[in-house]
């Protein structure tokens, strides 16, 4: 296979990658045939993954939008991907001149990516570095750049902790972020479910099976897991929901049930 020359030397074009997978759902030209495949299969075994994506894309769309008009402006996006359009920076800068982005991301061709797009955006920075690895993360030189962590900032894990396993202790990875937070700073995420929506947990076990065979983790979470996520925040209304019912901007299209899949919600520090 010829290397494209956005992806990086080193980087295995033959193992599929959960970003990639993510960029192909949402119609992005940043994937490579393994990661195409491997998203197919998904697809079959869990229909309607594209529109989830579109409407997780959506629902992380209003949540800066919602973080804005409560006067936050920082930005940490951890498990970023790789940027499409409106993406975080887009979205808050265009709501504040006084936003300031930080993607965080542990795939190569995600940070690669976003470093090309985001060049001479001096109020966006990128950090290659894991969620699973917090002192990585909140001392990078970036976020000390651009965050300042005695004010509010929006934590932002979209799509992300259904990749980490429950030996991980996402909660308790949660719990030394948010301790680095200030008062009034939020936690913004998502996580796939099968609570409340059309698909069955037999289709759930079969997208998991499917990403596990990809060579990547992935964990389906009910909402009573989903929201003890938020320990020691305080869940803004409607609290965990539906992705389409967050906050909706216009009235609910009932009409593709596929996109009320997954969970979300976002939460305050008091």
């Amino acid at each position: 296979m010829e290397r494209p020359v956005w992806a990086p030397q080193g980087v295995d074009l033959s193992v599929p990658s959960v970003s990639r997978m993510y960029d192909y759902y949402l119609g992005g030209s940043h994937n490579f045939e393994v990661d195409r495949a491997a998203a197919r299969r998904a697809v079959d075994a869990f229909p309607g993954l594209p529109k989830i994506m579109q409407a997780n894309r959506a629902f992380m769309r209003r949540t800066v939008r919602f973080a804005v008009s409560e006067g936050i402006t920082q930005f940490l996006d951890i498990g970023s991907g790789i940027p499409t359009f409106g993406n975080v920076h887009e979205v808050a800068q265009a709501a504040s001149d006084e936003a300031r982005v930080v993607y965080v991301d542990n795939d190569p061709v995600a940070v690669a990516h976003s470093q090309a797009v985001l060049d001479g955006d001096e109020r966006t920075g990128v950090v290659a570095a894991d969620f699973r690895s917090p002192r990585a993360v909140l001392d990078s030189p970036e976020a000390r750049r651009l965050l300042d962590f005695d004010r509010p900032v929006a934590l932002m894990l979209v799509a992300l902790l259904h990749f980490i396993e429950e030996s991980d202790k996402p909660a308790q990875l949660i719990a030394e972020y948010r301790d680095r937070l200030a008062p009034g700073s939020m936690l913004i995420l998502s996580h796939a479910s099968t609570d409340g929506g059309p698909r069955t947990s037999e289709q759930g076990d079969a997208v998991t099976d499917v990403y596990r065979k990809s060579g990547s983790t992935f964990v389906m979470r009910g909402r009573a897991e989903i929201e003890a996520l938020f320990d020691g925040f305080e869940l803004v209304e409607p609290g965990v929901v539906l992705l389409p019912n967050w906050r909706p901007d216009t009235p609910v299209d009932k009409e593709d049930p596929a996109a009320f899949t997954g969970l979300a919600g976002a939460g305050r520090k008091a």
